[in-house]
């Protein structure tokens, strides 16, 4: 019999320094992209469109359709078309986005249409969350899914047919407004929140442009100082988008995922001292220290080092013992060479968090 392993995924974080440029780690305030939505109708199906006797919404969005075109159908007539399928649109409209310019559009089967393959997407608005129009689409949609049914009812499908795009299907028609040009100062907002980074950034801009220029707000935000004329206000911003800051080091923290096994486990993680009964296995981690002397008339220094030893076994009476200043990453090593499942690490850690031996965060995803 086959046995199906889970594999678990045991990463460390590298800390190790490097810079970054500010436009890489921070956005601007206020620039930022609009999401848009829509309905509309897909035409031009191979018979692989919306049951209309199951999606009446279909008939009504087309019968509506046609009247605006002086098509009025006789009371009570009741189409059945496999051709035509009713479409939610989803676009993002990007910041600065000027009337004219294009965007690309996902489309989403709404009903049970088949498939959008080689269908045409009819003329449909792009509102904002305030309910204007921001964009019209229309166009051949790029499907890259399909299906094949048999006869004798089976079927095949690969990816998602019921999904389709429109690269550049659709036109912005109206501009968002925005205060950049407002000669109000600039707001640096970072991705990742840390009062270190954003002290490193506002003295990285103080450095070059004076003091004072740039003043950390929160954990988040570094106000700076700007040119009230929107042409300097690009120059002084695209000067600022590229100054180079080291980021600060992460915060201790282990995050696991549950359903897939995968734990990640932060450099800077460390374990108090702490035993911990589970299952059937024992894990011991013991610390000893060496004294390294140096040569003789070398002007050396005596240093004292640590020497970290880790055994597991397996017995009837499993205890964990951890040592001070053993590091989670030599334990979860040593756990994965007598090859303990992801579970029994799981359940370790959440154990040794519980207790609070587990000096980080805890995170279960």
């Amino acid at each position: 019999m086959k046995q199906i392993l889970t594999v678990m995924i045991c990463v460390l974080i590298s800390s190790v320094a490097h810079a970054e440029r500010i436009k890489d780690i921070t956005d601007v305030a206020g620039v930022r992209p609009n999401q848009l939505i829509g309905y509309g109708l897909v035409v031009g199906l191979d018979g692989t469109g919306d049951q209309t006797t199951q999606s009446p919404f279909t008939t009504q969005s087309f019968n509506n359709m046609l009247k605006q075109f002086g098509i009025n159908l006789p009371e009570g007539s009741r189409m059945q078309m496999k051709n035509v399928a009713a479409v939610m649109l989803q676009a993002e409209l990007p910041a600065f986005s000027k009337p004219g310019q294009k965007l690309d559009v996902t489309v989403n089967s709404i009903s049970n249409a088949k498939s959008l393959r080689g269908g045409s997407l009819l003329m449909s608005e792009l509102k904002g969350i305030d309910g204007n129009t921001y964009a019209i689409a229309q166009g051949s949609l790029v499907v890259g899914g399909f299906g094949v049914d048999g006869g004798d009812g089976s079927n095949i499908t690969v990816n998602v047919p019921s999904v389709g795009r429109i690269p550049g299907g659709a036109l912005v028609e109206r501009v968002v407004p925005n205060n950049f040009a407002n000669g109000q100062p600039i707001v640096f907002n970072l991705h990742n929140p840390d009062f270190t980074t954003a002290n490193r950034v506002a003295k990285a801009i103080n450095d070059m442009l004076g003091p004072e220029v740039a003043m950390p707000m929160d954990a988040v935000s570094i106000r700076v100082t700007s040119p009230v004329n929107p042409s300097q206000r690009v120059d002084f911003l695209a000067l600022l988008e590229n100054i180079e800051v080291t980021p600060a080091e992460e915060a201790a923290r282990v995050v696991i995922n549950s359903r897939t096994g995968t734990i990640v486990v932060g450099q800077h993680v460390r374990v108090s001292p702490v035993a911990i009964t589970h299952g059937s296995l024992t894990v011991s981690v013991s610390e000893d220290f060496d004294v390294s002397q140096p040569n003789p008339f070398s002007q050396g220094e005596t240093v004292v080092t640590p020497n970290s030893e880790i055994d597991v076994e397996e017995e009837n009476n499993p205890m964990f013992k951890f040592a001070p200043s053993a590091t989670l990453e030599d334990i979860v090593r040593s756990i994965n060479d007598v090859g303990a499942s992801p579970a029994d690490l799981m359940a370790i850690l959440e154990a040794l968090k519980q207790s609070g031996a587990l000096k980080a965060d805890l995170m279960v995803i």
